[in-house]
């Protein structure tokens, strides 16, 4: 019987770390477009967009993370308020 090798593991975080890793990803890609539409609507599309909206993500990232860090362990209690917990087998 022939086994299938298994393809090489890329390095991954231990799984302690989704509590961080979570957070920063939602954070960077959240005020990525927030940033971008709120430059885009203040300055329209403009050569001033593209010089400003860089250090508006930025200063929108800064204070998105740390306040993601707090912010979700009552996300969570909350969310497990209002929905219900899937069915175990």
């Amino acid at each position: 019987m022939t086994t299938l090798s298994q393809p090489p593991r890329r390095g991954k975080l231990p799984a302690r770390y989704a509590s961080i890793v979570m957070p920063l990803v939602l954070s960077v890609l959240m005020t990525f477009v927030v940033s971008a539409i709120s430059t885009l609507k203040s300055l329209g599309p403009t050569p001033a967009f593209l010089d400003t909206w860089p250090s508006a993500w930025a200063i929108s990232w800064v204070v998105a993370f740390p306040t993601l860090l707090v912010v979700l362990p009552l996300v969570r209690r909350i969310v497990a308020l209002v929905v219900a917990p899937p069915p175990s087998n």
